[in-house]
């Protein structure tokens, strides 16, 4: 499974950023009815192109009340693009030529290195505009793409131009096996503490691999006779301001971790229980199809009773309910409580996501399930479910055959998808399916 590079969009409020980002992301944002928050903030949409797909991310979603201020925090809209991204879209408007504020966000973005596509938004006479356009060669960061994001022109070029500074495929394939670990969850909840706990009892770190695109740290770690890749996404180091922005920048970072990542360990406080902003975090691993282990941390500082585990539990899987298959740990990053059982669990959740099923064995897992309860039906018209078979892994991915898709309904799809589990466990990791028509049967 390769990565999806990131594309984030820096640039000034009213140059037409949101609409840029929504022409590009088309429909394809999903919205999916049963995971809080992240999809409709529309932070991030996934776009395809030719036969590229990639995370498109929107930096901004700041209006500040002064010039200054507006500097500031554009500054930091580029910091965070700058620390997460692949690519970089600057976008500029025509209309109101280049401002001081642009010149001073290129040269941050001219400085650190990182590719960067410059857009000249709201163009709509290209002829008419030229002289405009040629303008904001004075930025310094090469050709301006003009485009206009209201009436769809000039993405084409734009497009190609930012999938041309693409890594290619082959640079990851030697360390596809050794799984990738996104400490992902709210500030403060221990994600470094637990990070550092897990290297201090390892001391056999391979190596420190600097975040080659972005700034999160990658660890290679050594435990018994397998080793891990920890992606460490805590250091919000920029104090910021505005506080808006700083979960911005945090939805962005998990993003960005996730992204890179396999399994996604979500670390809950404990002393704090299961809040709507995990949920908003544990939605993005959710939405890419990552497997998730959720670690409650500092469960030694709870006060216990024979029930407290259960009931705790129950809130977790109640706050989280889109994610069912996640699997819970308790831990303490300070006493090093239950660190080993984390580590098993991971052990197991991959194994979830490269488990291959055969054919057969789903067909009669999926003869049973419709024996046990009857398809739906609409007027007399019931729903055939021809075949299944299991098309990819990580997530583990099953196509199944009907007669009408309509007639698919979400319900009986889970109820599917809770026997194939029930059979073959696939703990820890989300299963995808597919539905397919085939007609004339």
């Amino acid at each position: 499974m390769s990565t999806r590079p990131i594309v984030a969009v820096v640039g000034r409020p009213n140059v037409g950023k949101s609409t840029l980002f929504n022409a590009l992301a088309g429909e394809r944002i999903s919205i999916v009815k049963d995971t809080p928050g992240v999809t409709r903030d529309r932070i991030y949409a996934d776009v395809t192109w030719l036969n590229y797909n990639f995370t498109l991310i929107d930096t901004g979603g700041i209006e500040p009340e002064s010039k200054d201020i507006l500097l500031s925090s554009m500054r930091d809209q580029a910091q965070i693009a700058i620390d997460t991204a692949d690519v970089i879209l600057f976008v500029v408007d025509v209309k109101t030529g280049l401002q001081d504020s642009d010149s001073g966000v290129a040269s941050m973005l001219r400085k650190s290195g990182k590719p960067v596509v410059l857009v000249v938004n709201k163009v709509d006479s290209f002829e008419k505009q030229e002289a405009d356009i040629y303008e904001f060669y004075n930025l310094g960061i090469g050709d301006p793409y003009p485009v206009s994001a209201t009436q769809l022109l000039g993405f084409g070029d734009l497009l190609d131009r930012v999938v041309s500074f693409f890594p290619e495929e082959t640079a990851e394939k030697e360390e596809e096996d050794i799984p990738k670990v996104a400490v992902i969850g709210k500030p403060n909840t221990g994600k470094s503490s637990l990070i550092n706990k897990l290297l201090g009892e390892n001391r056999l770190i391979v190596s420190d691999i600097a975040g080659t695109t972005r700034d999160a740290v990658d660890t290679r770690v050594r435990f018994g006779d397998k080793e891990y890749i920890f992606i460490d996404t805590a250091g919000l180091r920029r104090k910021n301001k505005i506080k808006d922005d700083l979960e911005h920048y945090m939805i962005v970072r998990t993003v960005g971790a996730v992204e890179r990542a396999d399994i996604a360990v979500l670390v809950i406080d404990a002393t704090e229980g299961v809040t709507e902003q995990d949920a908003k975090i544990a939605g993005i691993a959710h939405d890419r199809g990552k497997a998730v282990v959720i670690a409650v941390n500092k469960w030694d500082a709870v006060e216990k009773d024979d029930k407290t585990i259960y009931k705790f539990t129950e809130s977790v899987r109640n706050t989280l309910s889109f994610m069912p298959y996640a699997e819970i740990v308790f831990i303490s990053a300070m006493t090093g409580l239950r660190l080993s059982k984390l580590y098993e669990t991971i052990d197991i959740v991959r194994e979830s996501q490269d488990k291959r099923v055969g054919t057969g064995a789903l067909n009669e897992i999926l003869a049973e399930a419709v024996a046990m309860q009857q398809p739906p039906n609409d007027k007399g018209k019931f729903l055939k479910l021809y075949y299944m078979t299991q098309v990819a892994s990580r997530p583990p991915t099953f196509v199944i055959f009907v007669n009408d898709k309509e007639l698919a309904h979400f319900s009986y799809i889970r109820y599917i998808e809770n026997q194939v589990r029930d059979t073959f466990g696939f703990k820890g990791t989300p299963l995808k399916f597919i539905i397919r028509e085939r007609k004339g049967e």
